[in-house]
């Protein structure tokens, strides 16, 4: 029996709108089907990615943010985790039970380092004790990535986030992943395309640089299904869909200065005079993440009194307590004993300081590491002052809030939905969550 040929691109921001001014990706559905793909809280990339990956929620396979507070030793980890991180079985582990022969690859899903594709790439700078950056890539087989290096140069790491993010990020990852196909010839391709993610949320899901970008990312997805076509034998299946979408925001709240001004978050000075959070000291801190925040509480008998502060800030439209979250299906061991949860127009910033002069030196640099939570205002790096400005106010676009039900009653509305294109039909197939990835694309190979 033939093994089939099924390639998945997850593209951040991508709307049903956009296909309008996108006519290669249009063409791909012009004989398939365009679903409406609704996501689950919380809709930033690794916990979509992993609802995808694994068609479990975060409650499930514990991918609860772009980053994790490892409460035992006390330490935030953002963006470096490995795939051990993921409790549950993958797309690739699966296809591997159905049939050995299979072969899959994951071309930079954020969690990929140490996945069970078999072949793998997915950025991996080597950080240097000056705090440097030498560019590299984790790549399975390991020595692949000098293969590409000989063709195509370093990943050009300073083009996937920043102020120079643009499509030679995106360009590179197709350039590459069209040397992995001909090479390998993988029967399930995951490809992750992140161009639309910069200007939508630095100008907003509908500022004219954000159109540019979907014309952008249009024809380079119109060079790879050219290319992958002409280096497979068999019909390819493409599938492209919204890792989530981005709205417009307008208003942005600060959890941490509103646990501080109530006496909830302590500082301590780092060798410089500046301002950390004590997390030792404070009763609670928040770790950030686009539309939501992970509070953790130090003092459960105050939690009632955090919630309580919480919920009267402007711009949090909900504020779960463990109970709450259970019942939402979001309960995890790593979530905060708190979520907060933005109203639609608005979004969260990590900042703690109330007054810029004892900001710590890494909230100016673009550091997605030292901060304890996400910072879009990289993307606004001034060149002036060589420094990313401390003004939250200047984004306008974000993502996070999805629809979110306690079983009996819909705490949040779901702020747009997203799209599913498949190149060929797919009866019954309208509406889909993203959790019904994992089941769509194993029963493409049954």
């Amino acid at each position: 029996m033939t093994i089939p040929q099924v390639v998945l691109l997850t593209i951040p921001g991508l709307r049903r709108k956009d296909l309008e001014s996108m006519p290669h990706l249009s063409a791909l559905a012009s004989e398939g089907t365009v679903a409406s793909l609704e996501h689950q809280f919380p809709a930033v990339t690794w916990p979509s990615q992993a609802n995808m990956l694994t068609g479990a929620q975060a409650s499930q396979h514990g991918v609860t943010a772009n980053g994790f507070y490892w409460r035992e030793r006390d330490e935030v980890e953002m963006w470096t985790a490995w795939n051990e991180v993921i409790e549950r079985p993958q797309i690739w582990d699966r296809l591997k039970d159905l049939n050995r022969e299979i072969k899959t690859a994951a071309w930079f899903p954020m969690l990929s380092k140490g996945c069970g594709a078999d072949y793998v790439c997915m950025p991996a700078p080597i950080h240097q004790a000056d705090g440097s950056e030498d560019l590299w890539c984790y790549t399975k087989p390991q020595d692949f990535y000098g293969e590409l290096l000989a063709k195509l140069d370093h990943f050009p790491l300073q083009h996937f986030w920043g102020p120079l993010a643009n499509i030679k990020s995106t360009q590179w990852i197709v350039d590459s992943a069209i040397e992995a196909a001909k090479k390998f010839s993988p029967h399930f391709f995951y490809i992750y395309l992140p161009h639309l993610d910069y200007a939508a949320q630095k100008f907003g899901p509908d500022s004219p640089e954000a159109l540019a970008a979907v014309g952008e990312l249009d024809t380079v997805i119109g060079g790879l299904q050219h290319e992958f076509e002409a280096a497979g034998s068999e019909p390819i299946q493409w599938l492209a869909l919204s890792e989530y979408t981005i709205q417009s925001v307008d208003y942005v709240c600060f959890p941490n200065r509103e646990l501080r001004n109530a006496g909830f978050l302590v500082t301590q000075p780092d060798d410089h005079g500046a301002e950390l959070i004590d997390r030792q000291q404070s009763d609670a801190w928040a770790l950030v993440d686009h539309q939501f925040s992970h509070v953790y509480v130090r003092d459960l008998a105050k939690l009632s009194d955090i919630k309580t502060t919480l919920q009267s800030v402007d711009g949090i439209q909900w504020v779960l307590d463990r109970d709450e979250q259970q019942r939402a299906n979001l309960e995890h061991g790593r979530s905060g004993d708190l979520i907060a949860i933005s109203e639609e127009n608005s979004w969260q910033a990590y900042y703690w300081w109330l007054d810029d002069e004892l900001a710590p030196g890494f909230a100016k640099t673009v550091d997605i590491h030292q901060k304890p939570g996400y910072d879009p205002v990289e993307l606004c790096f001034d060149f002036a002052t060589k420094s990313v400005p401390l003004d939250a106010r200047l984004i306008k676009g974000s993502h996070g809030r999805a629809k979110l039900s306690d079983g009996e009653t819909v705490l949040v509305e779901d702020p747009g939905q997203g799209i599913l294109v498949s190149s060929k039909p797919m009866p019954n197939k309208t509406q889909l969550i993203d959790t019904d990835i994992f089941d769509l694309v194993i029963n493409l190979f049954r």
